[in-house]
Protein backbone atom coordinates (compact mmCIF):
# COMPACT_ATOMS: atom_id res chain seq x y z
CA UNK A 1 0.00 0.00 0.00
CA UNK A 2 1.33 3.27 -0.98
CA UNK A 3 1.23 6.55 1.11
CA UNK A 4 -1.30 7.86 -1.17
CA UNK A 5 -3.82 5.02 -0.89
CA UNK A 6 -6.71 5.21 1.35
CA UNK A 7 -6.39 2.76 4.93
CA UNK A 8 -8.32 -0.23 4.85
CA UNK A 9 -11.88 0.13 6.74
CA UNK A 10 -11.79 -1.38 9.90
CA UNK A 11 -13.14 -4.92 10.57
CA UNK A 12 -17.00 -4.98 10.23
CA UNK A 13 -16.58 -1.46 8.50
CA UNK A 14 -16.78 -0.21 5.52
CA UNK A 15 -15.06 2.79 3.45
CA UNK A 16 -17.32 5.57 2.78
CA UNK A 17 -17.19 6.88 -0.83
CA UNK A 18 -19.57 8.78 -2.89
CA UNK A 19 -21.55 7.52 -5.83
CA UNK A 20 -22.61 10.57 -7.01
CA UNK A 21 -25.96 9.20 -7.71
CA UNK A 22 -29.21 11.22 -7.21
CA UNK A 23 -31.73 9.88 -5.61
CA UNK A 24 -33.70 12.85 -4.54
CA UNK A 25 -34.47 12.52 -0.83
CA UNK A 26 -34.51 8.36 -0.60
CA UNK A 27 -31.22 7.79 1.12
CA UNK A 28 -29.36 4.57 -0.98
CA UNK A 29 -26.01 2.88 0.06
CA UNK A 30 -24.17 0.75 -2.65
CA UNK A 31 -22.30 -2.66 -1.61
CA UNK A 32 -20.56 -5.06 -3.77
CA UNK A 33 -22.22 -8.52 -2.91
CA UNK A 34 -19.53 -10.76 -2.27
CA UNK A 35 -18.04 -8.17 0.30
CA UNK A 36 -18.15 -9.66 3.48
CA UNK A 37 -19.85 -7.38 5.57
CA UNK A 38 -23.10 -7.71 2.72
CA UNK A 39 -22.53 -11.97 3.27
CA UNK A 40 -22.41 -11.78 6.97
CA UNK A 41 -25.62 -9.87 7.33
CA UNK A 42 -27.43 -12.15 4.53
CA UNK A 43 -28.36 -8.51 3.22
CA UNK A 44 -30.69 -8.59 -0.04
CA UNK A 45 -31.07 -6.40 -2.75
CA UNK A 46 -33.59 -3.74 -1.86
CA UNK A 47 -33.10 -4.19 2.01
CA UNK A 48 -34.00 -1.63 4.10
CA UNK A 49 -30.66 -1.05 6.32
CA UNK A 50 -29.45 1.69 8.52
CA UNK A 51 -25.81 3.37 7.86
CA UNK A 52 -24.01 4.49 10.58
CA UNK A 53 -21.03 7.25 10.77
CA UNK A 54 -19.66 8.49 13.94
CA UNK A 55 -23.27 8.03 15.75
CA UNK A 56 -25.42 9.83 12.94
CA UNK A 57 -27.64 7.02 11.92
CA UNK A 58 -29.42 7.36 8.51
CA UNK A 59 -32.00 4.96 7.25
CA UNK A 60 -31.42 4.32 3.58
CA UNK A 61 -32.30 1.35 1.18
CA UNK A 62 -29.46 -1.36 -0.02
CA UNK A 63 -28.36 -1.48 -3.82
CA UNK A 64 -26.08 -4.42 -4.30
CA UNK A 65 -23.59 -3.62 -7.25
CA UNK A 66 -21.81 -6.44 -9.37
CA UNK A 67 -18.75 -5.55 -11.29
CA UNK A 68 -15.50 -3.86 -10.57
CA UNK A 69 -16.13 -0.23 -9.65
CA UNK A 70 -17.24 -0.57 -6.36
CA UNK A 71 -14.20 -2.44 -3.99
CA UNK A 72 -15.54 -5.22 -1.61
CA UNK A 73 -14.62 -2.68 1.54
CA UNK A 74 -16.53 0.27 -0.09
CA UNK A 75 -19.81 1.11 0.59
CA UNK A 76 -21.32 3.95 -2.04
CA UNK A 77 -23.96 6.64 -0.89
CA UNK A 78 -26.31 8.41 -3.09
CA UNK A 79 -26.24 12.34 -2.70
CA UNK A 80 -28.59 12.22 -0.01
CA UNK A 81 -27.26 9.42 2.46
CA UNK A 82 -23.91 11.50 1.64
CA UNK A 83 -25.81 14.85 2.70
CA UNK A 84 -27.33 13.42 5.61
CA UNK A 85 -24.07 12.20 7.03
CA UNK A 86 -22.13 15.08 6.33
CA UNK A 87 -19.38 13.32 4.81
CA UNK A 88 -16.27 14.25 3.59
CA UNK A 89 -14.70 10.59 2.14
CA UNK A 90 -13.40 7.69 3.59
CA UNK A 91 -14.62 7.66 6.46
CA UNK A 92 -15.67 4.18 8.11
CA UNK A 93 -19.05 3.29 7.82
CA UNK A 94 -21.10 0.50 9.70
CA UNK A 95 -24.22 -1.07 7.19
CA UNK A 96 -26.28 -3.04 9.68
CA UNK A 97 -30.14 -4.11 9.54
CA UNK A 98 -32.62 -1.69 10.53
CA UNK A 99 -34.55 -1.46 13.20
CA UNK A 100 -38.55 -2.57 13.42
CA UNK A 101 -40.70 0.55 12.37
CA UNK A 102 -43.90 -0.07 14.30
CA UNK A 103 -45.57 2.21 12.72
CA UNK A 104 -45.67 0.34 9.56
CA UNK A 105 -48.43 -1.93 10.96
CA UNK A 106 -50.79 1.05 10.86
CA UNK A 107 -50.21 1.28 7.23
CA UNK A 108 -51.11 -2.41 6.73
CA UNK A 109 -54.44 -1.98 8.51
CA UNK A 110 -55.16 1.21 5.88
CA UNK A 111 -54.64 -1.18 3.20
CA UNK A 112 -56.88 -3.40 4.86
CA UNK A 113 -59.40 -0.51 5.53
CA UNK A 114 -59.24 0.49 9.04
CA UNK A 115 -59.46 4.14 9.98
CA UNK A 116 -56.61 5.90 10.92
CA UNK A 117 -56.65 8.27 13.50
CA UNK A 118 -53.94 10.78 15.33
CA UNK A 119 -52.10 8.88 17.07
CA UNK A 120 -51.73 6.42 14.40
CA UNK A 121 -51.30 9.01 11.84
CA UNK A 122 -48.99 10.72 13.08
CA UNK A 123 -46.65 7.75 14.43
CA UNK A 124 -46.86 6.72 10.50
CA UNK A 125 -46.02 10.52 9.47
CA UNK A 126 -43.28 10.71 11.52
CA UNK A 127 -41.55 7.66 10.49
CA UNK A 128 -42.10 8.90 7.00
CA UNK A 129 -40.75 12.97 8.19
CA UNK A 130 -37.63 11.03 9.39
CA UNK A 131 -36.66 8.69 5.92
CA UNK A 132 -37.36 5.56 7.89
CA UNK A 133 -39.82 4.63 5.78
CA UNK A 134 -39.39 3.07 1.64
CA UNK A 135 -40.54 4.02 -1.21
CA UNK A 136 -42.22 0.57 -1.43
CA UNK A 137 -44.16 1.21 2.02
CA UNK A 138 -44.69 4.53 0.81
CA UNK A 139 -46.57 4.04 -2.29
CA UNK A 140 -48.56 1.83 -0.73
CA UNK A 141 -49.92 4.26 1.84
CA UNK A 142 -50.78 6.54 -0.86
CA UNK A 143 -52.33 4.20 -2.97
CA UNK A 144 -54.15 3.30 0.12
CA UNK A 145 -54.95 6.78 0.66
CA UNK A 146 -56.34 7.56 -2.76
CA UNK A 147 -59.59 7.03 -4.18
CA UNK A 148 -61.95 8.58 -1.45
CA UNK A 149 -60.24 6.27 1.10
CA UNK A 150 -59.59 9.31 3.56
CA UNK A 151 -62.74 10.82 5.32
CA UNK A 152 -63.05 14.17 7.23
CA UNK A 153 -61.72 12.61 10.04
CA UNK A 154 -58.56 10.89 8.31
CA UNK A 155 -57.56 13.91 6.35
CA UNK A 156 -57.82 16.22 9.36
CA UNK A 157 -55.73 13.66 11.46
CA UNK A 158 -53.54 13.31 8.52
CA UNK A 159 -52.98 17.16 8.16
CA UNK A 160 -52.42 17.70 12.14
CA UNK A 161 -50.30 14.75 12.30
CA UNK A 162 -48.09 16.39 9.28
CA UNK A 163 -47.96 19.73 10.84
CA UNK A 164 -46.71 18.47 14.45
CA UNK A 165 -43.82 15.95 13.12
CA UNK A 166 -41.87 19.28 11.91
CA UNK A 167 -41.23 22.99 12.51
CA UNK A 168 -43.84 25.54 13.17
CA UNK A 169 -43.70 29.25 12.92
CA UNK A 170 -45.70 31.23 15.36
CA UNK A 171 -46.38 35.42 14.71
CA UNK A 172 -46.91 38.00 17.17
CA UNK A 173 -48.67 40.03 14.70
CA UNK A 174 -52.48 39.34 13.35
CA UNK A 175 -53.90 38.39 10.97
CA UNK A 176 -51.39 36.60 9.08
CA UNK A 177 -52.02 36.24 5.65
CA UNK A 178 -51.57 33.78 2.88
CA UNK A 179 -52.46 32.78 -0.43
CA UNK A 180 -52.03 29.18 -2.48
CA UNK A 181 -53.08 28.38 -5.79
CA UNK A 182 -53.82 24.59 -6.70
CA UNK A 183 -51.51 24.40 -9.59
CA UNK A 184 -51.51 22.39 -13.29
CA UNK A 185 -51.42 26.68 -15.22
CA UNK A 186 -48.14 27.07 -16.31
CA UNK A 187 -46.87 31.00 -15.70
CA UNK A 188 -49.79 31.04 -13.22
CA UNK A 189 -47.00 33.30 -10.77
CA UNK A 190 -49.40 35.88 -9.10
CA UNK A 191 -47.44 35.59 -6.25
CA UNK A 192 -44.54 37.78 -6.88
CA UNK A 193 -47.31 40.73 -7.51
CA UNK A 194 -50.17 39.53 -4.50
CA UNK A 195 -47.75 39.89 -1.63
CA UNK A 196 -45.99 42.70 -2.34
CA UNK A 197 -49.32 44.46 -2.83
CA UNK A 198 -50.76 42.84 0.31
CA UNK A 199 -47.89 44.10 2.36
CA UNK A 200 -47.42 47.94 0.63
CA UNK A 201 -51.38 47.80 2.19
CA UNK A 202 -49.74 47.10 5.84
CA UNK A 203 -50.80 43.62 5.65
CA UNK A 204 -48.89 40.26 7.26
CA UNK A 205 -48.11 37.88 4.75
CA UNK A 206 -44.78 35.50 4.89
CA UNK A 207 -45.13 33.23 2.17
CA UNK A 208 -43.70 29.93 1.80
CA UNK A 209 -43.43 28.56 -1.78
CA UNK A 210 -42.43 24.90 -2.98
CA UNK A 211 -40.09 24.47 -5.65
CA UNK A 212 -41.50 22.50 -8.99
CA UNK A 213 -41.85 18.59 -8.55
CA UNK A 214 -43.75 18.18 -12.05
CA UNK A 215 -44.13 21.56 -13.83
CA UNK A 216 -41.64 23.93 -15.18
CA UNK A 217 -41.74 26.50 -12.65
CA UNK A 218 -42.26 26.79 -8.72
CA UNK A 219 -42.99 29.86 -7.31
CA UNK A 220 -39.43 29.34 -5.36
CA UNK A 221 -37.94 28.94 -8.31
CA UNK A 222 -38.98 31.63 -9.78
CA UNK A 223 -38.40 34.06 -6.91
CA UNK A 224 -35.09 32.73 -6.99
CA UNK A 225 -34.20 33.89 -10.14
CA UNK A 226 -34.52 37.44 -8.18
CA UNK A 227 -33.10 37.00 -4.80
CA UNK A 228 -32.28 34.57 -2.65
CA UNK A 229 -35.25 31.80 -1.24
CA UNK A 230 -33.73 29.85 1.22
CA UNK A 231 -34.29 31.06 4.23
CA UNK A 232 -33.70 29.81 7.98
CA UNK A 233 -36.79 30.61 10.73
CA UNK A 234 -34.31 33.57 12.17
CA UNK A 235 -33.96 35.04 8.71
CA UNK A 236 -37.79 34.49 8.00
CA UNK A 237 -38.71 36.26 11.12
CA UNK A 238 -36.05 38.99 10.38
CA UNK A 239 -37.16 39.70 6.40
CA UNK A 240 -40.81 39.53 7.46
CA UNK A 241 -40.37 42.01 10.98
CA UNK A 242 -38.50 44.01 8.45
CA UNK A 243 -41.27 44.43 5.77
CA UNK A 244 -44.25 42.41 6.68
CA UNK A 245 -43.73 40.23 4.12
CA UNK A 246 -41.52 36.92 2.16
CA UNK A 247 -41.50 34.86 -0.31
CA UNK A 248 -39.39 32.24 1.09
CA UNK A 249 -38.84 28.17 0.33
CA UNK A 250 -40.76 26.86 2.55
CA UNK A 251 -38.51 23.55 2.46
CA UNK A 252 -35.50 25.40 3.66
CA UNK A 253 -37.56 25.93 7.14
CA UNK A 254 -38.50 22.17 7.42
CA UNK A 255 -42.14 22.99 7.51
CA UNK A 256 -44.41 20.15 7.04
CA UNK A 257 -41.47 17.92 6.13
CA UNK A 258 -43.60 14.50 5.35
CA UNK A 259 -45.64 16.15 2.28
CA UNK A 260 -42.23 16.80 -0.16
CA UNK A 261 -41.66 12.90 0.89
CA UNK A 262 -45.51 12.12 0.18
CA UNK A 263 -45.11 14.07 -3.32
CA UNK A 264 -41.70 12.27 -3.97
CA UNK A 265 -43.71 8.88 -4.69
CA UNK A 266 -47.25 10.14 -5.43
CA UNK A 267 -46.58 12.30 -8.48
CA UNK A 268 -44.60 9.12 -10.36
CA UNK A 269 -47.78 7.06 -9.30
CA UNK A 270 -50.70 9.54 -11.01
CA UNK A 271 -52.85 9.06 -8.11
CA UNK A 272 -55.51 11.82 -7.86
CA UNK A 273 -55.63 11.77 -4.16
CA UNK A 274 -57.86 15.24 -3.29
CA UNK A 275 -57.54 14.16 0.65
CA UNK A 276 -53.64 14.09 0.54
CA UNK A 277 -53.32 17.72 -1.91
CA UNK A 278 -55.67 19.11 1.19
CA UNK A 279 -53.46 18.06 3.92
CA UNK A 280 -50.71 18.88 1.56
CA UNK A 281 -51.65 22.31 1.13
CA UNK A 282 -53.12 22.94 5.01
CA UNK A 283 -50.02 21.60 6.61
CA UNK A 284 -48.11 23.97 4.73
CA UNK A 285 -49.96 26.42 5.86
CA UNK A 286 -50.44 25.99 9.20
CA UNK A 287 -46.79 25.07 9.67
CA UNK A 288 -46.00 28.68 8.31
CA UNK A 289 -48.20 30.46 10.82
CA UNK A 290 -51.14 31.46 8.76
CA UNK A 291 -54.32 31.97 9.97
CA UNK A 292 -56.76 32.97 6.95
CA UNK A 293 -55.50 31.57 3.71
CA UNK A 294 -56.76 32.03 -0.04
CA UNK A 295 -57.14 29.19 -2.42
CA UNK A 296 -56.84 29.83 -6.34
CA UNK A 297 -58.60 26.83 -7.96
CA UNK A 298 -57.84 27.06 -11.45
CA UNK A 299 -60.51 24.79 -13.74
CA UNK A 300 -60.10 23.96 -17.17
CA UNK A 301 -59.95 20.64 -19.32
CA UNK A 302 -56.62 20.22 -18.94
CA UNK A 303 -55.83 22.08 -15.78
CA UNK A 304 -55.01 20.06 -12.37
CA UNK A 305 -59.10 20.87 -11.73
CA UNK A 306 -60.70 19.30 -14.69
CA UNK A 307 -64.31 20.51 -14.34
CA UNK A 308 -66.75 22.38 -11.63
CA UNK A 309 -68.21 19.71 -9.87
CA UNK A 310 -64.32 18.48 -9.05
CA UNK A 311 -63.64 22.42 -7.69
CA UNK A 312 -66.72 22.12 -5.70
CA UNK A 313 -65.53 18.99 -4.32
CA UNK A 314 -62.22 19.83 -3.24
CA UNK A 315 -63.48 23.84 -1.88
CA UNK A 316 -65.50 21.79 0.63
CA UNK A 317 -62.83 19.50 1.58
CA UNK A 318 -60.55 22.86 1.89
CA UNK A 319 -62.93 24.57 3.78
CA UNK A 320 -63.88 22.07 6.07
CA UNK A 321 -60.46 20.73 7.20
CA UNK A 322 -58.95 24.54 7.33
CA UNK A 323 -61.75 25.03 9.71
CA UNK A 324 -61.03 22.09 12.04
CA UNK A 325 -56.86 23.14 12.23
CA UNK A 326 -57.93 26.37 12.66
CA UNK A 327 -57.69 28.28 9.13
CA UNK A 328 -59.42 30.58 7.60
CA UNK A 329 -60.17 29.13 4.15
CA UNK A 330 -61.61 31.26 1.36
CA UNK A 331 -61.80 29.79 -2.52
CA UNK A 332 -61.92 31.49 -5.42
CA UNK A 333 -62.74 29.38 -9.06
CA UNK A 334 -60.58 30.55 -11.74
CA UNK A 335 -59.91 30.34 -15.62
CA UNK A 336 -57.36 27.45 -15.90
CA UNK A 337 -58.48 27.01 -19.64
CA UNK A 338 -54.86 28.70 -20.88
CA UNK A 339 -51.33 29.74 -19.52
CA UNK A 340 -50.94 32.89 -17.71
CA UNK A 341 -49.05 35.57 -18.80
CA UNK A 342 -46.31 34.68 -21.67
CA UNK A 343 -43.44 32.83 -19.62
CA UNK A 344 -43.31 29.01 -18.90
CA UNK A 345 -40.24 28.51 -16.70
CA UNK A 346 -38.36 30.21 -13.89
CA UNK A 347 -36.71 33.23 -15.49
CA UNK A 348 -39.23 34.01 -17.99
CA UNK A 349 -42.25 33.80 -15.21
CA UNK A 350 -39.64 36.07 -13.18
CA UNK A 351 -39.43 38.88 -16.33
CA UNK A 352 -43.71 38.86 -16.49
CA UNK A 353 -44.23 39.36 -12.79
CA UNK A 354 -41.47 42.35 -12.67
CA UNK A 355 -42.99 43.50 -15.53
CA UNK A 356 -46.32 43.86 -14.43
CA UNK A 357 -44.75 45.54 -10.89
CA UNK A 358 -42.95 47.74 -12.93
CA UNK A 359 -46.27 48.98 -14.88
CA UNK A 360 -44.73 48.29 -18.54
CA UNK A 361 -46.10 48.97 -21.30
CA UNK A 362 -46.10 45.61 -22.58
CA UNK A 363 -46.88 43.82 -19.21
CA UNK A 364 -49.50 41.05 -19.55
CA UNK A 365 -52.26 41.77 -18.70
CA UNK A 366 -54.16 38.64 -17.57
CA UNK A 367 -51.40 38.13 -15.15
CA UNK A 368 -51.79 41.78 -13.63
CA UNK A 369 -55.80 41.17 -13.63
CA UNK A 370 -55.38 37.91 -11.99
CA UNK A 371 -52.81 38.85 -8.96
CA UNK A 372 -55.11 42.24 -8.57
CA UNK A 373 -58.30 40.22 -8.34
CA UNK A 374 -56.31 37.91 -5.50
CA UNK A 375 -54.54 40.46 -3.87
CA UNK A 376 -57.94 42.11 -3.59
CA UNK A 377 -59.93 39.44 -2.36
CA UNK A 378 -56.91 38.88 0.54
CA UNK A 379 -57.13 42.65 1.04
CA UNK A 380 -60.82 41.67 2.08
CA UNK A 381 -60.33 38.19 4.16
CA UNK A 382 -57.54 40.61 6.47
CA UNK A 383 -60.21 43.29 6.84
CA UNK A 384 -57.90 45.84 5.27
CA UNK A 385 -60.46 46.78 2.31
CA UNK A 386 -64.20 46.36 2.86
CA UNK A 387 -66.50 43.99 0.76
CA UNK A 388 -66.26 45.06 -3.04
CA UNK A 389 -63.44 47.06 -2.65
CA UNK A 390 -60.11 45.40 -2.20
CA UNK A 391 -59.61 45.42 -6.27
CA UNK A 392 -59.30 49.08 -6.10
CA UNK A 393 -57.18 49.63 -3.25
CA UNK A 394 -54.97 46.44 -5.25
CA UNK A 395 -55.07 48.42 -8.59
CA UNK A 396 -54.18 51.97 -6.80
CA UNK A 397 -51.25 49.90 -4.81
CA UNK A 398 -50.13 48.53 -7.83
CA UNK A 399 -50.44 51.77 -9.95
CA UNK A 400 -48.73 54.44 -7.28
CA UNK A 401 -45.78 52.11 -7.37
CA UNK A 402 -45.94 50.86 -4.32
CA UNK A 403 -45.86 47.14 -4.50
CA UNK A 404 -42.72 47.69 -6.75
CA UNK A 405 -41.12 49.29 -3.72
CA UNK A 406 -42.19 47.08 -1.30
CA UNK A 407 -41.20 44.40 -3.48
CA UNK A 408 -37.57 45.33 -4.27
CA UNK A 409 -37.19 45.71 -0.07
CA UNK A 410 -38.22 42.14 -0.11
CA UNK A 411 -35.66 40.63 -1.90
CA UNK A 412 -33.20 43.19 -0.95
CA UNK A 413 -34.02 42.12 2.92
CA UNK A 414 -33.42 38.72 1.58
CA UNK A 415 -30.41 38.79 0.10
CA UNK A 416 -30.64 41.44 -2.80
CA UNK A 417 -32.24 41.62 -5.78
CA UNK A 418 -30.40 39.83 -9.15
CA UNK A 419 -30.86 39.81 -12.52
CA UNK A 420 -33.05 36.88 -14.68
CA UNK A 421 -30.30 34.75 -16.68
CA UNK A 422 -31.22 34.78 -19.85
CA UNK A 423 -31.11 31.17 -22.22
CA UNK A 424 -27.72 30.74 -24.79
CA UNK A 425 -30.61 29.23 -27.53
CA UNK A 426 -34.01 29.44 -28.62
CA UNK A 427 -36.57 28.73 -31.68
CA UNK A 428 -40.00 29.45 -32.48
CA UNK A 429 -42.63 26.97 -33.07
CA UNK A 430 -45.02 28.53 -35.84
CA UNK A 431 -48.28 27.96 -37.00
CA UNK A 432 -48.60 25.82 -40.35
CA UNK A 433 -51.57 27.15 -41.57
CA UNK A 434 -53.71 30.44 -41.35
CA UNK A 435 -56.42 30.50 -38.51
CA UNK A 436 -57.89 30.98 -35.33
CA UNK A 437 -56.13 29.41 -32.11
CA UNK A 438 -59.27 27.28 -30.45
CA UNK A 439 -57.95 25.75 -27.51
CA UNK A 440 -53.90 25.55 -25.78
CA UNK A 441 -53.39 22.13 -23.81
CA UNK A 442 -51.65 23.36 -20.53
CA UNK A 443 -50.31 19.90 -20.17
CA UNK A 444 -48.19 19.75 -23.41
CA UNK A 445 -47.11 22.98 -22.72
CA UNK A 446 -45.82 22.30 -19.72
CA UNK A 447 -44.12 19.16 -21.14
CA UNK A 448 -42.55 21.00 -23.63
CA UNK A 449 -41.07 23.63 -21.09
CA UNK A 450 -39.61 20.89 -18.60
CA UNK A 451 -37.96 18.89 -22.12
CA UNK A 452 -36.27 22.08 -23.09
CA UNK A 453 -34.56 22.41 -19.39
CA UNK A 454 -36.70 23.68 -17.37
CA UNK A 455 -36.95 23.97 -13.84
CA UNK A 456 -33.30 22.64 -13.67
CA UNK A 457 -32.23 25.41 -16.12
CA UNK A 458 -34.12 28.74 -14.74
CA UNK A 459 -33.57 30.22 -17.58
CA UNK A 460 -35.05 27.25 -19.71
CA UNK A 461 -38.61 27.25 -20.42
CA UNK A 462 -41.29 28.95 -23.22
CA UNK A 463 -42.37 32.07 -24.05
CA UNK A 464 -46.10 31.81 -25.36
CA UNK A 465 -47.39 34.79 -27.86
CA UNK A 466 -50.89 33.62 -29.01
CA UNK A 467 -54.17 33.14 -26.76
CA UNK A 468 -57.34 31.94 -27.14
CA UNK A 469 -59.28 33.20 -29.90
CA UNK A 470 -56.51 34.82 -31.25
CA UNK A 471 -55.82 34.98 -35.30
CA UNK A 472 -52.80 33.57 -36.75
CA UNK A 473 -51.50 33.01 -40.73
CA UNK A 474 -49.58 30.76 -41.73
CA UNK A 475 -45.93 30.71 -40.50
CA UNK A 476 -46.66 33.27 -37.38
CA UNK A 477 -45.25 32.15 -34.05
CA UNK A 478 -47.28 30.59 -32.01
CA UNK A 479 -44.80 29.97 -29.02
CA UNK A 480 -40.85 30.07 -28.54
CA UNK A 481 -39.04 27.77 -27.12
CA UNK A 482 -35.45 28.56 -24.59
CA UNK A 483 -32.77 26.37 -23.74
CA UNK A 484 -29.19 26.07 -22.47
CA UNK A 485 -27.75 23.37 -25.03
CA UNK A 486 -28.92 22.45 -28.55
CA UNK A 487 -29.80 18.93 -27.57
CA UNK A 488 -32.61 20.25 -25.18
CA UNK A 489 -33.43 22.33 -27.74
CA UNK A 490 -34.10 19.61 -30.12
CA UNK A 491 -35.35 17.25 -27.94
CA UNK A 492 -38.21 19.60 -26.95
CA UNK A 493 -38.87 20.72 -30.47
CA UNK A 494 -39.57 17.30 -31.62
CA UNK A 495 -42.04 16.70 -28.91
CA UNK A 496 -43.90 19.92 -29.50
CA UNK A 497 -44.10 18.45 -33.32
CA UNK A 498 -45.51 15.10 -32.67
CA UNK A 499 -47.60 16.89 -29.58
CA UNK A 500 -49.09 20.30 -30.66
CA UNK A 501 -49.72 21.96 -27.52
CA UNK A 502 -51.78 24.84 -29.11
CA UNK A 503 -54.03 22.21 -30.99
CA UNK A 504 -56.60 24.51 -32.05
CA UNK A 505 -55.68 26.61 -35.02
CA UNK A 506 -58.59 26.36 -37.22
CA UNK A 507 -58.83 27.29 -40.61
CA UNK A 508 -59.77 30.54 -41.35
Amino acid sequence: MTSTDPAPASPGRLRARRARIDTYQQAVVYMHRDCAVCRAEGFEAQAQVEVVVNGTVVPAILHRVEGDWLAHDEAALSEAAWELLGLEGGEDVVVRHASPIESLRFLRAKVYGAKLDYASMHALIEDISRGRVSDLHLAAFVTACSGGRLDLGETVALTRAMVDVGERIRWPMAPVMDKHCVGGLPGNRTTLIVVPIVAACGVVMPKTSSRAITSPAGTADTMETLAPVTLDMATMRRVVEREGACIAWGGAARLSPADDVLIRVERPLDLDSEAQLVASVLSKKVAAGSERVLIDLPIGPTAKVRNSAAARSLAAGLIAVGTAVGLQVQVIETDGLQPVGRGIGPALEAVDAMAVLQRAADAPLDLRQRALVLAGTVLEMAGRAAAGTGLALATKTLDSGLALAKFLAICQAQGGLREPPRAAHTAPVTAAIAGRVGAIDNRRLARAAKLAGAPHDAAAGAVIHVRLGDTVGAGQPLFTLHAQTPGELSYALSYVQAQPPIVGVDPA
